[in-house]
């Protein structure tokens, strides 16, 4: 599998909330880095890990996981 880079829309208000699903984040088989930005509310994952793999985590921890739109989607 390559490496691939994931970001997910999260709802994170405090560092609290960015330290849970960082930490929740790292125990998936294949992720290499992690890169959580609270004002953004985006958590950036590097590695072989699925999406959903990645996903499921993040849910784990109780955040929710809104959909991105690719710049693809925006444009049509």
């Amino acid at each position: 599998m390559s490496v691939q880079t994931h970001v997910y829309k999260v709802d994170m208000a405090c560092t609290g909330c960015s330290g849970a699903v960082e930490k929740a984040v790292k125990k998936v088989d294949g992720v290499q880095e992690v890169t959580t930005d609270i004002p953004s509310q985006k958590v950036t994952v590097t590695g072989t890990a699925s999406y959903d793999d990645v996903k499921q985590a993040i849910v784990a921890t109780g955040k929710q996981v809104h959909p991105e739109l690719s710049a693809d989607q925006i444009a049509s």
